[in-house]
């Protein structure tokens, strides 16, 4: 009678160490796609490229309630209608259950489609502690053929910021002055404290010479933008996940917990903007994020 041979205890303990990382992996991959850092079409193709990988091996029920809206009956009922099993993965769903699971996304979630055309007037925005700013200054020291705009603030400076160049620091009665003499393309009070806006003068005497003008902005002010300049080219900036985003935030140091819980509430609201954006860029490293907006500048 042929005896079954026990693996070895390092063998064990080395396959119970990658069943929890593919767990924590799964774990944050839904936690990507319930705050918006992906959408579900992302996790989709990832787990049919990479049937083996912790996004393949996520159950299609896992994969539909990390889906805001989308509860547990909504999900039977989905599930129902597209004839998908519930103990489907979705590295193993058939070809016919692919179609339609991403038709039903399709339909009710679409991804954004890139805009026609190309504009000299580049807005980057996105969420809190997302990098924009350092992306921002990595293309003004790398491609000094686009303009990175100076915006005009309330704050005090920081050290070592230097007026006209970092910002135009004004205080709230030139702020006024210029809001109502039309002087800024947009304005905008940030995290409840203090007010940023961007000058229109400068970008206008850029643009009049052929130059690309990058404007680093917020949420608010890259509507503003959309709102007067509706040929800008908008680009949301994205953290490569939810939870280097958090990661991000803690590491700065700069923000006690309540501040940073409203902060991160607040990144929610804004990853859920980004279907206004024309163009969606990962700061996976900081000069390849900035390789790709100077590229959509050009």
């Amino acid at each position: 009678m042929a005896r079954t041979r026990t693996p070895p205890e390092v063998d064990r303990v080395a396959a119970s160490q990658r069943a929890v990382a593919a767990r924590r992996e799964r774990a944050s991959l839904k936690r990507d796609v319930a705050t918006r850092v992906i959408t579900p079409q992302d996790l989709l193709r990832r787990a049919w490229a990479h049937p083996e990988s912790p996004a393949g091996h996520m159950r299609v029920t896992e994969f539909l309630t990390a889906i805001p809206a989308i509860g547990e009956g909504k999900r039977d009922r989905i599930l129902a209608h597209l004839a998908i099993s519930p103990v489907k993965k979705l590295g193993g769903l058939g070809a016919r259950q692919r179609v339609v699971l991403e038709r039903y996304l399709d339909d009710r979630w679409p991804e954004p489609e890139p805009r026609e055309g190309r504009s000299r007037l580049v807005v980057l925005a996105g969420p809190t502690a997302v990098g924009k700013g350092t992306v921002a200054a990595y293309v003004k020291e790398h491609h000094p053929e686009i303009m990175l705009s100076v915006s005009a603030t309330t704050r005090a400076p920081r050290p070592g910021e230097v007026d006209g160049e970092h910002y135009y620091f004004v205080d709230d009665a030139e702020f006024d002055r210029m809001v109502a003499d039309g002087e800024l393309l947009e304005h905008a009070t940030v995290h409840n404290a203090f007010r940023y806006g961007t000058p229109r003068a400068p970008i206008d005497t850029a643009l009049a010479a052929g130059r690309t003008v990058l404007l680093e902005i917020d949420l608010q002010g890259a509507r503003q933008v959309r709102a007067a300049a509706p040929d800008a080219s908008l680009v949301f900036l994205l953290p490569p996940s939810w939870d280097e985003l958090v990661d991000r935030l803690v590491g700065r140091g700069t923000e006690d917990d309540e501040e940073r819980a409203r902060r991160l509430r607040t990144a929610r609201v804004e990853l859920a903007s980004q279907g206004e954006f024309d163009y969606r860029v990962v700061n996976d490293t900081v000069a390849h994020a900035a390789a790709e907006v100077a590229a959509l500048a050009q």
